[in-house]
């Protein structure tokens, strides 16, 4: 039977339980990664919006409605959309605090637990759940005749 590649082999004397452990911080990882990816979207469509708002307050200004643009520069451009920061501090801020902390643990955990090893947990599942010999069931992109652990 062959094996996942070495770099996502479980070390030696490591637990099903540490494992499953890990998988489950790394599972966490991936939504804090999605979480801050909605806040980088949500940081380029506050820029777009403003670009935007401009454009529309600059348009009413030129078919006459000076009042209406007037209320919009005093209260919706250059406001912060939350207290006190514009989305590029708000992401400043993530990334600075619990995304540096979450990211930094998660990497302490990898260390301290399985040498540094990423996605234990899955590589083992992959081989649960594949069929040696089938195609698209391959090991690893890596499965060539004359690997000693190449499985057809």
């Amino acid at each position: 039977m062959s094996k996942p590649a070495p770099e996502h082999r479980r070390p030696e004397g490591v637990t099903d339980e540490t494992v499953e452990a890990v998988g489950k911080l790394s599972a966490a990882m991936d939504h804090v990664e999605d979480a801050r990816g909605h806040m980088y979207a949500f940081h380029r469509l506050m820029g777009s919006a403003e670009s935007t708002l401009e454009e529309a307050e600059a348009m009413l200004r030129e078919a006459g409605h000076t009042d209406l643009a007037d209320t919009m520069d005093d209260e919706i451009l250059g406001q912060n959309p939350l207290p006190g920061m514009w989305s590029f501090q708000m992401v400043e801020a993530f990334d600075d605090g619990f995304y540096a902390r979450a990211k930094g643990f998660h990497q302490r955990a990898l260390d301290d637990l399985v040498e540094g090893k990423r996605h234990v947990f899955e590589a083992e599942m992959k081989e649960l759940r594949r069929t040696p010999g089938r195609e698209g069931h391959e090991t690893r992109p890596a499965d060539v005749e004359g690997d000693p652990e190449y499985d057809g």
